[in-house]
């Protein structure tokens, strides 16, 4: 395996020589670190398991890794393909489909004179779903306009309420358990929401605000606030959908991409 490696080499003792990188018949196999020795990596490898979006970042949205499997048929009539494929997250919510077979993939040589192909490729679809990985939602969206003075916050118990939560799961802004020794120091889980006290509940909030709306434009601002003292986005996105988002013309603090409409539907 080159790319990537199994945390468990499984039972092995058949193998007089030339020892399997693994011999489990269900591995575990995760991302390797940046900084590993070149006679390691393969194109696209050694992210550490964190990719970012195709919009924000293509030459990151991508994480490869090379396995050669052993004692299996070369005849593709006869060959079993894998199954059972489960991505593994910081958090539950991603189902994969079954393995099916594909074009196989080709590969050109460093001087670009030689194209080898696979012997078969598989294609696995794995789909993420906020249902499958939390009870509650992650995240809240509270609307206002120009025309009322008050600020909309999101509804009571959006995502939660306090007195259905375990107690202690939610920290309120004056706690001393705020350090920042405490929330990332040693043994701590850095996945374990650490979510600041509040009516909504929610790890995440998003505000719409309608700035102006005239009959010639409209303008609106968008507020996202992280209420999870645990995690700190460095790198993420928003989608949002409205019907008039062929027709943008400015936009201020984002970087802005059109994702490919559908029908009347557009998105950015």
């Amino acid at each position: 395996m080159v790319g990537a490696q199994a945390t468990e080499q499984g039972d092995c003792s058949k193998f007089r020589e030339n020892i399997p990188h693994c011999c489990k018949r269900t591995p575990t196999v995760v991302d390797l670190l940046p900084g590993t020795p070149y006679n390691n990596q393969v194109a696209n490898c050694c992210k550490g398991g964190v990719i970012s979006s195709m919009v924000q970042d293509p030459d990151n949205s991508v994480a490869s890794f090379q396995i050669n499997v052993g004692q299996s048929d070369t005849r593709n009539k006869i060959s079993i393909l894998p199954a059972n494929y489960t991505l593994l997250t910081p958090g539950p919510g991603y189902t994969c489909g079954p393995a099916k077979m594909g074009t196989p993939s080709k590969f050109t040589s460093p001087d670009g004179r030689r194209v080898t192909q696979a012997m078969m490729t598989w294609t696995v679809t794995c789909i993420y779903s906020q249902f499958l990985a939390w009870k509650t939602p992650m995240c809240c969206v509270a609307l206002s306009a120009f025309y009322n003075k008050t600020i909309v916050s999101c509804p009571t118990c959006s995502c939660s309420c306090q007195r259905n939560v375990t107690p202690g799961s939610c920290i309120r802004e004056d706690s001393p358990y705020l350090m920042q020794s405490n929330i990332n120091g040693p043994g701590k889980d850095i996945h374990t929401p650490l979510v600041q006290c509040t009516r909504h509940m929610c790890p995440i909030k998003v505000h719409w605000h309608i700035k102006e709306s005239y009959k010639q434009y409209w303008r609106v601002k968008i507020t996202i606030t992280n209420f999870n003292y645990g995690m700190n986005y460095s790198q993420w996105n928003i989608v949002a959908q409205h019907p008039n988002f062929n027709n943008l013309t400015q936009l201020f603090s984002f970087n802005y991409k059109s994702l490919i409409p559908y029908g009347s539907i557009s998105m950015f």
